[in-house]
């Protein structure tokens, strides 16, 4: 059994997937929600400590504010009308089929943190010192 919570009005989620535009320096903006992505994906996993220190020292179309997202900025590129990846790969299309980075840690377990996995769209969360992938982003908060 599982609980359920009704809720009315408002966006869905996937509405902003039609919001994203490619810029013509590697970034992608969601004009639903203000945010700008890196466009692809470093090609090596890293720890959680990495991905951070990596959005840190991100120097990308010209900015220098990136950050890895939270898990709530990360769902809003998840397309669940795909699979493998579950994300829009003509705009992102460098996306691997796997675990990538949020900053959310976990509530209970301060050693762990939240994450999206691109292959299904699931959310959950790993051990800060496993490999996970990272795409930063920056604005919105």
């Amino acid at each position: 059994r599982y609980y359920v919570r009704a809720v009315r009005g408002g966006k869905a989620v996937i509405e902003s997937l039609d919001n994203l535009i490619i810029n013509a320096n590697g970034t992608v903006t969601d004009s639903a929600t203000g945010l700008m992505w890196q466009q692809d994906t470093p090609d090596n996993s890293m720890t959680w400590e990495e991905a951070l220190s990596y959005c840190k020292n991100l120097n990308l179309g010209g900015y220098t504010d990136w950050r890895l997202p939270t898990i709530k900025e990360l769902r809003t590129i998840v397309d669940y009308r795909r699979y493998e990846p579950a994300i829009d790969t003509n705009i992102f299309n460098n996306t691997f089929r796997s675990f990538y980075w949020s900053n959310t840690t976990g509530s209970d377990a301060t050693y762990e943190a939240w994450g999206v996995y691109f292959e299904d769209g699931y959310d959950s969360y790993s051990d800060k010192s496993h490999d996970g992938y990272v795409r930063a982003v920056r604005g919105g908060q």
